[in-house]
């Protein structure tokens, strides 16, 4: 998962990728990480996002990427900004 600094430009992201690709869907799914190989026990929440989208070209790609809880929330926050925005163009 990555950190929230790392994260921060992906309204940038989201504009610059919204301006080329066609999104076709959105998936997601809430879990629960409760053991890894180095570590026993985890314990916290996770969102899984799976983004299926075409290129100019017609080719349809999907990318998967976690984030925590509070990345989740902002990463809704900004993608409802953009939407309004989208919506007055």
């Amino acid at each position: 998962i990555r950190n929230k600094k790392s994260f921060f430009p992906l309204r940038i992201f989201i504009l610059i990728a919204l301006s080329f690709l066609q999104i076709i869907d959105i998936q997601w799914k809430l879990g629960m990480a409760v053991s890894s190989d180095s570590c026993r026990s985890l314990k916290y929440p996770y969102v899984t996002m799976t983004l299926k989208v075409a290129e100019p070209s017609g080719q349809i790609m999907s990318k998967s990427f976690e984030m925590t809880i509070p990345q989740f929330q902002d990463f809704f926050r900004h993608f409802k900004e953009i939407a309004a925005v989208l919506e007055t163009v």
